[in-house]
C-alpha cells in the first residue's frame, strides 16, 4: 500500500517581467504625485478670504455678493453687523447645489434660482456661523459683530 504525504507543500513560482514591473511602478508613482498635487491645491484653497460688506451707513441694508471659485463660495468668510438687515446675492457664477444657501444656526435656508433672488435676513445674535450648500460641499463662515 502506498502512503501519501498530505502535508507536502506545493511550490509555485510567479514570474513578473521587468517591463511589467516597471510599468506598474511608474503608474503607482504617477498616481502618488497627482495625489500630492491635488492635496496641495486643496490645502492652498483652504485659506479664507474675507468679504467686504457694502451699504452699512445708518443701519441700511448690508449687501453681499457671493461668487463661486474652485467649487466653493467666494468669499468664504464674511463679516457683518448684528441687528442690521443683510441681503445676500449669489451671482451667475454660482451653479448647482451651491445655489441652495443655508445658515443652519440662524434658521436660513433658501434656493436662489437666479442672481436676481436674494437671501434676506437680520442677524440678532453675534458670533461665527457656518454657511453651506444643501449638500455641504460649498461652505464658509459669516461673522456677526
Amino acid at each position: 500500500m502506498e502512503e501519501k504525504n498530505l502535508n507536502a507543500e506545493k511550490k509555485e513560482t510567479i514570474t513578473i517581467k521587468k517591463e511589467a514591473l516597471w510599468k506598474y511602478s511608474t503608474f503607482a508613482l504617477l498616481g502618488i504625485i497627482i495625489l500630492i498635487i491635488v492635496g496641495g491645491l486643496f490645502f492652498l484653497q483652504g485659506n479664507s478670504i474675507t468679504g467686504e460688506v457694502t451699504g452699512t451707513l445708518g443701519g441700511e441694508m448690508q449687501r453681499i455678493v457671493i461668487s463661486e471659485k474652485d467649487l466653493n463660495y467666494y468669499p468664504n468668510e464674511i463679516k457683518i453687523k448684528a441687528n442690521q438687515p443683510v441681503s445676500i446675492t449669489l451671482d451667475s457664477s454660482v451653479k448647482g447645489c451651491l445655489r441652495s444657501f443655508n445658515i443652519k444656526d440662524l434658521g436660513i435656508s433658501k434656493y436662489a434660482k437666479t442672481p436676481s433672488e436674494t437671501i434676506d435676513f437680520t442677524p440678532t445674535k453675534k458670533g461665527k456661523f457656518r454657511f453651506a450648500c444643501s449638500m455641504g460641499m460649498g461652505y464658509g463662515n459669516i461673522i456677526v459683530e
